[in-house]
Order: C-alpha cells, then structure tokens, then sequence
C-alpha cells in the first residue's frame, strides 16, 4: 500500500490524503502533514520542515511561565517562539537551547523541565493529547 500510495503521488502527480494514527507510516509516505486536536488544527506543512532535525521543538517549564513568555516574546527568541500553546515551546536548533537556557536563567527565570521532540511521534505527543487524530498526505 506504501508503495501505491508513493507511485501515485511521485509518478502521476496525484495527491493522496492518508488519515493515520501509525505515525512512523505517516513519516515515510507523507511529505506534508496536518495535525488535529480535538477537532482543531493545530499544525500544517511539510514533515520534512516540521520534523527538521535543526529545527526541534523544545518545551520550557518555569516556575513564571507567563514572565518568561513576555520576556521570550521582547527578545531575540521571538520568531523561534510557538505561540498557539499554553506551554513555552520554540523551534529552534539544538546548538542554541544552551544560549536560551542561559538567557532565561540571566532574566531571573527559574527552569524546572525542558524537554526537546524530534521524530513525528515525539512531535504530535508535544502538540497534542493522547489518542488525537493526525493525517498526512503526499502531493
């Protein structure tokens, strides 16, 4: 099916929507993806930019969650700052999150967890609840 599902879309040019839970399937077949929350998107586009490898997502908790937004949201972290979330999310490379731990350490903020997604599984678990829905479809 894998195979059909490629030779469709890279061979004939034909778009094909494939709604999965198999995340790993969904990482091979598709090329873009969107995932949905309890009826929301709340992520689109292509796997191979979401799931850039220099580019993880990394979540901050602190002890001044909505003090470390705003001073995230005033610096030079702000275009890397997720901000449809209620956790402190950036996507950025994992070279810069000592740079970052450091700055918001500097500020005053006070870090409890800091935990970084990289495969579409990770990523999905990052952005969504449990048992959520993801589709991806190959153009």
């Amino acid at each position: 099916m894998r195979n059909l599902i490629l030779q469709l879309s890279r061979e004939q040019g034909k778009t094909v929507l494939l709604s999965s839970h198999l995340l790993s399937e969904i990482e091979v077949v598709a090329d873009h993806m969107l995932i949905i929350d309890r009826g929301k998107k709340v992520v689109e586009g292509k796997v191979s930019e979401l799931l850039n490898p220099m580019g993880k997502i990394v979540t901050i908790h602190t002890t001044r969650d909505e003090a470390a937004r705003s001073l995230l949201v005033n610096s030079q972290w702000a275009q890397q700052l997720q901000p449809h979330h209620q956790d402190i999310r950036l996507q950025l490379p994992q070279a810069q999150v000592p740079a970052l731990v450091s700055w918001l350490v500097q500020q005053g903020v006070e870090i409890t967890g800091l935990q970084s997604a990289h495969s579409l599984e990770e990523y999905f678990l990052s952005l969504t609840t449990p048992n959520q829905h993801v589709a991806g479809y190959p153009h």
